[in-house]
This record gives structure tokens, sequence and C-alpha cells, in this order.
């Protein structure tokens, strides 16, 4: 399978996308108001929901020698503006970090899979998605069915459309007037990142994940995006094994530090 995944890979004209040009993405799909460089580590934080947009994460692998201060500093930045300090663990971390944070007493949690695959075998129109310009209530309503939404959570889904710098869309795929799947989409360059992915339980087993991702494909293809890539809980089986259906292949896993 891992060979199959690399000659499609390979197939697709140009170079995939690497580690951090997959990192980059992600910074830009999961906006976060407050950013601040310390050597290689990026602190981002919003209202204390997503982990993406509130933890820690490094952008260079190389060695670092003022490592240990610059966590403390990530510490108190977090202390601050009253956030849980996370550290996002990829393979872009510079020597060591584990190392040191395990012995500040920080362990690791919630391990997530980066998948990648060509996007023009996924592309699949359907008239019965709608695109909307931000998260309007039945979007927010469809997700909540696929994971517990805390207030900060919701409330920075709500405040992505005036932060986002990249084009992006809420998908909607409605049925009898009601909205039965969601998903948000965003296309940069030639990227194309997909979240939020939910269908109703009622309307599970019926395919219809895959009509809504097919939707959000032709969406991002018609802006230029030719890979599809996504991050999914290494605990979440059934949406692993519908991206693989789908041609993603992984590409490389990061962690959470807290303490």
């Amino acid at each position: 399978m891992i060979q199959d995944f690399a000659s499609t890979i390979w197939s697709v004209p140009g170079a995939p996308p690497d580690l951090r040009a997959l990192e980059q993405a992600c910074l830009n799909a999961v906006p976060a108001p407050y950013q601040a460089f310390d050597g290689p580590l990026l602190f981002r934080a919003f209202l204390g929901g997503t982990g993406r947009a509130n933890s820690i994460v490094s952008l260079s692998p190389e060695s670092d020698a003022g490592l240990q201060p610059r966590i403390a500093r990530m510490e108190a930045r977090s202390a601050a503006r009253g956030i849980t300090c996370r550290f996002r663990s990829t393979p872009l971390d510079p020597p060591g970090l584990e190392a040191l944070l395990r012995a500040r007493g920080y362990t690791d949690h919630d391990e997530t899979l980066v998948l990648l695959g060509p996007l023009g075998g996924m592309v699949r129109p359907d008239t019965a998605v709608r695109a909307l310009s931000g998260p309007d209530p039945a979007w927010m309503e469809v997700v909540g069915t696929a994971e517990y939404q805390v207030d900060a959570r919701r409330a920075e889904k709500a405040r992505m459309p005036e932060l986002l710098a990249v084009p992006a869309a809420w998908l909607v795929l409605e049925e009898d007037g009601m909205a039965i799947a969601s998903l948000f989409v965003v296309a940069d360059g030639t990227l194309c990142g997909m979240f939020d992915l939910a269908v109703r339980p009622e309307f599970r087993r019926r395919g219809i994940a895959a009509r809504i991702m097919g939707a959000g494909a032709a969406w991002a293809a018609q802006r230029g995006a030719i890979w599809k890539w996504s991050q999914v809980s290494a605990s979440n089986t059934a949406s692993l094994a519908l991206n693989a259906r789908m041609g993603m292949g992984e590409m490389y896993r990061y962690r959470y530090f807290k303490r």
C-alpha cells in the first residue's frame, strides 16, 4: 500500500509539498490572531479552543542552544494570554525538545496523522452542496454532531472569516432543505486543506462524506489546487479509512505536549 501511494504521489506533475509546506498551510488554514516567534518556536494564541491555534510549534529542526529558556518564555506567554501551554510536536522540532518538555512535567496527547494525496481524482461537483462565506448556524449544528464544541472553539470558528488570508469556503450538503453534512475547505495555492467533516448520525453510511469531499475538491480545483491534505486523529479509524479510499496517504504525525 505504501508503494501504491508513492506511485500515485509521483504521478502528479511537480514535486509534492514537503513537510514545511504542509505546516505552513496548517498555519494559514487555522489562523491565530496572536503570534510571536522566539527563535524556531512560534507562539500562537486565540481563545483557548482548538490546539492548532493555541499552541507552540517549531518551524526548524536545527539545533538550538537557547531552547530551554525559550520554553520558559513560551510558558509565560501562554499564562499571560490565559491559555493552556501546549507544544505541537512535529518532525520539525529542534533536537532535545521532547526531552526538555518531559523533564518539565509535560506528557504527550492526541496523536494526529497528516495525510496527502492528489486532488484530481477526488473532484465530484454536487448541486446539493452549497458553499458559504462563513460558518452559519446550520453548518455549526452539523459540526456539533461529530465533535464536542466547547464555547471557545465555537467562538473561534465564528471568527475565522475575518482572520483568514487564503480562499476558504464552508460547505453544507442539503437534503430536503436540511443541512446533513459539513466541510471547511481552504485553497492555498496548489494545496487544498479540508477540515470539520461531519455527517448527521442518521445519514451516515450512505456515502455522504465522500460526496461533500468531492464537492470540496471541485471548489478547490477551480482555484488552482492539485493536492489535498488533511489532519486526522490517529483514533478516528472511519475517517482514516475514507481518506485512504480517496487516495490519501500518511506524510507525518504530530502530537501535543501538555502538563
